[in-house]
């Protein structure tokens, strides 16, 4: 795949009339501080300036297809494994599949359980991204020796104390998800019509004072970002700045009052200008999202059919839609929870209005998720019904088709599964999170690195710049790689210890 970008760029240049080739190649390679692999080409002219940047994923996940065959009612411990970082959302996105696929409503206790282990993993999952692969580029300056913008940078600039808040919170937190999953890294709770086991009305004042201290850490993290980054000047500008901005549709998960939901409700999707486009259940989700192949990468490009694919362009005549935090806000009416929604307002009245198109504004978005997930929380662990000794509804309808879908945190999950009448997979279909960006993501890096660099001059911090184009989606690119049957070009190249090119084995 190396020489795949090359080749894209020369031919897009010939087409063009542009005969003569770009007279510099930078390469970010790896890029860091995400989910996965990837890198980026970036292409320059004869003036120093971007002709063209790729971001390119060169690994590739199969799961959709040595799933078939497998038992469904082992998706969600399958599905759990494609990634270790959001193994929760597959979990669950599974577990819903499940419960259409043998046509059983979750027993209402055993929703409730679900939504508590769900909400906490957003809650974790958000602040690894907060703290440790999004925060270092505001908290220690995007700018700083790539030696500090990592976790220590961020330490050595908030204290060792915060440091130490950041790491017991994510602890305790992992530890609900640890005792009502089952495990904390892959759960085995999820099972069609609930889950595996109750709660322990014991635990309960553990939980309750996990969940005041998970809302209070929020509610620092909040005041946090807005110490640091919005008032800072500068980081303002950054964020609001052309480079960073693209006008494309949004899609999010809502509830019956349109209010941002990560575990269930219809999928709402609205146009650049903020109006609702569809809303739809998610077993319609075909009739809405068609997914493009490109020969340069091996992630898929999600696009919205009634539009069409138009490229990667932007505006309402282009297909191209996101999904992730700035999305859920920008789908939504409102957020469910009253301090979620105050700082919903906020984040709207300072960045000019619903809807936001700005790419970093996802950080600023992600730290109101968080506040949402947290009062959620804190109202499930008061629920006296979550203790019933009573949690899940015993499936009896043959299976069929399934379809499930919750709001990881890096935007909309969804699990689509066909089974033969004994309940064997025969077609798996997922349209991760990650993916559902995909389009969006490879546009921010061409026009961060078309906006930043200019007259040659590439230093490490304006390519820590165009990173950051990406990372604000925190992506996981370990998900979201799957690509079409017969399509899977293959590189491998062989180098000696000094770099030098040994063999190269093509496919």
């Amino acid at each position: 795949m190396e020489e795949t970008a090359q080749k894209i760029f020369d031919k897009a240049r010939a087409n063009a009339g542009l005969q003569h080739a770009a007279k510099r190649r930078v390469v970010i390679d790896p890029i860091t501080r995400l989910e996965g692999h990837g890198k980026i080409d970036i292409f320059l002219d004869d003036k120093g300036d971007v002709e063209r940047a790729y971001l390119q994923i060169p690994e590739l996940r199969g799961f959709e297809v040595f799933s078939q065959g497998r038992p469904a009612e082992d998706m969600p411990q399958i599905t759990s494994r494609i990634c270790g970082v959001c193994p929760t959302a597959h979990h669950m996105a599974s577990a819903k599949a499940l419960d259409d696929l043998y046509k059983v409503e979750c027993h209402p206790v055993g929703r409730k359980i679900r939504e508590l282990v769900y909400n906490t993993f957003m809650l974790e999952d958000h602040a690894f991204h907060v703290y440790v692969l999004g925060g270092p580029d505001f908290i220690v300056g995007p700018d700083a020796p790539k030696e500090l913008r990592n976790i220590l940078g961020v330490i050595g600039k908030v204290g060792l104390e915060v440091g130490k808040k950041v790491i017991s919170m994510r602890r305790k937190l992992r530890g609900i998800i640890q005792y009502a999953g089952g495990k904390v890294i892959h759960p085995v709770m999820g099972l069609p019509g609930g889950v595996a086991k109750g709660i322990d009305p014991a635990k309960i004042p553990e939980f309750k004072q996990i969940a005041q201290e998970g809302l209070e850490f929020a509610r620092f993290t909040l005041q946090v970002f807005k110490d640091i980054v919005l008032k800072n000047d500068a980081y303002v500008k950054l964020i609001t700045s052309d480079a960073f901005t693209h006008k494309t549709y949004y899609m999010g998960m809502v509830d019956k009052d349109n209010a941002v939901n990560f575990y269930d409700g219809d999928i709402r999707v609205v146009t650049p200008d903020g109006k609702e486009q569809a809303k739809f259940p998610v077993r319609d989700y075909l009739d809405h999202i068609g997914e493009h192949v490109e020969p340069w990468s091996y992630i898929k490009f999600p696009f919205l059919k009634k539009i069409g694919w138009k490229g990667f362009t932007e505006g309402a005549d282009s297909g191209v839609y996101a999904v992730a935090p700035m999305a859920r806000l920008n789908a939504a009416e409102r957020m469910a929870t009253p301090e979620a929604q105050a700082a919903r307002e906020d984040y709207f009245k300072l960045l000019g209005g619903r809807p936001v198109h700005h790419t970093l504004a996802n950080h600023y978005a992600r730290v109101i998720e968080m506040l949402q997930a947290a009062e959620r929380i804190v109202q499930l662990v008061n629920d006296p019904e979550l203790t019933s000794k009573e949690f899940r509804t015993i499936p009896s309808a043959e299976p069929k088709v399934g379809i499930g879908v919750v709001e990881a945190p890096r935007g909309t999950l969804i699990h689509h599964y066909e089974t033969d009448e004994r309940g064997l997979i025969t077609k798996a279909n997922l349209i991760v999170a990650t993916v559902g960006n995909s389009a969006r993501i490879a546009m921010s890096v061409d026009k961060a690195a078309k906006g930043l660099i200019h007259g040659g001059n590439v230093s490490d911090g304006l390519l820590n710049k165009v990173e950051m184009a990406f990372r604000a989606y925190d992506p996981c690119f370990g998900c979201a790689t799957h690509t079409l049957p017969g399509e899977m070009p293959l590189v491998v190249t062989l180098r000696d210890l000094k770099g030098g090119v040994i063999r190269e084995i093509r496919r």
